[in-house]
């Protein structure tokens, strides 16, 4: 087959994918699909806490700038990933590869320092729910959504347009990889390191450990609810009242951590490949990092999915969204769950 590039014209062009029509279109077919699920999806989760008041809650608002994160991704992001990934050509020039980059890197990084931030405020509101009020309030979460875009901005967008991601392979970069209509995520062997503990490796071993204690913490007060149904009469409507409190804030935790589970699972391909490839003389094939790229996009259309499976609220707000009812008088106030 003969071989095409992406501009004929230029010398030192980027070899074109000589995909047939049978491969070509189900993969469009099938990144147009998760672009418009991530998009509408998100969508909705920034629909509903922002016009239910009863949702304005510290924790559904860091949801609320985690979804917007997902949004954006979904947006700005993925569109034209997509068509470097059906195409292996980028279209759109050098300057907006480096913006697209980088808007990449930091969606991804502000994901997990948004759940990172969620798994604190869980932490607390299981693990210390007296003194949760005081220290998970409105200028902390403020702070958390601050810093969960501000720092990964600056991280990726310092790191690709000072071109710190090549730095210590610039050689091997301009020789063998680049090419003209080319997009690449690249990493030399320093920053693919630096960059995966940074944006996955150590934000998520933290995670996992105060999700640990979580679970411990929620096994111990289980127990002592279960202990504790032989007590006097005249304590059992508070106790049912704490312990009801006690299982929603565990429920919480849990819906948190599945989401935190996906998040793992979706992106740990892409970092360990990341962290690896270049010690493996950039031995795994581009089309492999590729798919573990849109591996990990699929987190962001499968968190909308977690919400509806374990939130009722969630499923009663996009009922009333597509019904239209948002729109009606006073709808901000409706109730969708009891406390």
């Amino acid at each position: 087959m003969q071989v095409q590039y992406c501009f004929e014209t230029m010398n030192k062009s980027c070899e074109k994918n000589n995909w047939s029509n049978n491969i070509r279109i189900p993969m469009y077919v099938f990144m147009i699909s998760t672009i418009l699920a991530t998009m509408a999806g998100n969508l909705a989760v920034i629909i509903s806490i922002a016009h239910f008041k009863q949702l304005h809650t510290p924790t559904n608002y860091l949801i609320l700038s985690m979804a917007t994160v997902d949004f954006l991704l979904g947006c700005f992001v993925m569109p034209y990933s997509m068509v470097r990934s059906v195409e292996n050509c980028w279209y759109f020039g050098e300057i907006f590869c480096k913006i697209h980059t980088g808007t990449d890197i930091m969606l991804s990084t502000a994901s997990i320092f948004h759940l990172s931030f969620i798994s604190v405020d869980r932490y607390y509101a299981v693990c210390d729910p007296l003194r949760y009020n005081s220290r998970i309030n409105s200028f902390t979460v403020l702070a958390m959504i601050i810093t969960s875009w501000v720092l990964p901005a600056i991280f990726a967008f310092g790191m690709i347009f000072l071109e710190l991601n090549i730095k210590g392979s610039e050689s091997y970069f301009y020789n063998e990889v680049s090419c003209v209509g080319g997009c690449f995520v690249f990493f030399s062997e320093t920053s693919g390191i630096v960059s995966s503990m940074l944006s996955f490796f150590i934000p998520g071993i933290v995670m996992i450990c105060i999700y640990g204690k979580i679970y411990i913490i929620a096994r111990r007060q289980a127990r002592s609810i279960k202990d504790s149904t032989n007590q006097i009469q005249f304590r059992i409507d508070l106790n049912v009242k704490q312990n009801g409190s006690r299982c929603k804030e565990r429920k919480a935790a849990k819906t948190l951590g599945t989401i935190m589970g996906v998040f793992l699972i979706c992106w740990s391909p892409f970092f360990f490949s990341t962290a690896t490839g270049p010690f493996m003389s950039y031995s795994i094939p581009p089309i492999v990092i590729d798919a573990f790229v849109w591996i990990g996009y699929l987190n962001s259309t499968f968190n909308p999915m977690v919400y509806a499976f374990f939130y009722m609220w969630f499923r009663r707000a996009l009922k009333m969204i597509l019904f239209g009812k948002v729109f009606h008088f006073d709808s901000s106030r409706m109730i969708l769950y009891y406390e």
